[in-house]
């Protein structure tokens, strides 16, 4: 990540998530900073999962798909 341009963001934490950061990475060896890029990068993917979801659920369930199940009886 060195090679990378980078860009600072600075955001303000309550001091109860501040501590919870803080353990978070004493514990993983890792910088705040790194905790907090690898968790927007989960939380970005799942945003992103859920509006992929979103707009093609319409078309899984003209298809007769309306569960998980369905989806994994079918690809299994």
């Amino acid at each position: 990540m060195h090679d990378m341009k980078t860009s600072a963001l600075t955001i303000r934490l309550d001091p109860d998530l501040q501590r919870r950061l803080a353990r978070a990475a004493k514990r993983s060896g890792r910088t705040r900073s790194e905790v907090v890029r690898d968790a927007l990068r989960r939380q970005l993917a799942v945003a992103q999962f859920e509006d992929l979801r979103r707009r093609i659920m319409p078309f899984a369930e003209a298809q007769g798909y309306l569960t998980d199940e369905d989806v994994f009886r079918d690809v299994s």
